[in-house]
């Protein structure tokens, strides 16, 4: 009988942690040099709570920051500038925690709570 009550005990815990994985958040800092920081209020730094999980239930990832970013946080109305064709723009740099993203994965970098992410324009004009 003990057995059984652990196990009960057991799976409602894991229930109600995955109640609070659909609900947390994760605390990141996001940067933005070489320009790009004008398409942001020209606020260089960004301290953002972003959902843990997407509409999926799946973690969230870089490319779903970069959309996040867009909609939430780019106040400019230039979008083209930061995004080409739902992706990030080429000529723009990302660091995850000082690692080049193509080290990480690029956009299928799965963000952790922490986490700082710089996007480094390398574009500009003359």
């Amino acid at each position: 009988m003990a057995a059984v009550m652990a196990t009960t005990t057991e799976t409602t815990g894991t229930d109600k942690a995955s109640e609070n994985a659909d609900t947390s958040t994760l605390s990141i800092m996001v940067e933005f040099t070489g320009g790009l920081e004008m398409l942001f209020s020209d606020q260089r730094r960004h301290a953002l709570s972003i959902p843990a999980v997407d509409n999926n239930s799946k973690p969230v990832t870089i490319a779903y920051l970069i959309a996040y970013l867009c909609e939430n946080t780019m106040r400019d109305t230039r979008k083209e500038l930061f995004i080409l064709d739902d992706h990030l723009r080429p000529g723009i740099l990302v660091l995850i925690n000082d690692a080049d993203w193509e080290l990480e994965g690029e956009e299928t970098y799965e963000i952790q709570d922490s986490d700082n992410i710089l996007f480094v324009s390398t574009l500009h004009g003359g």
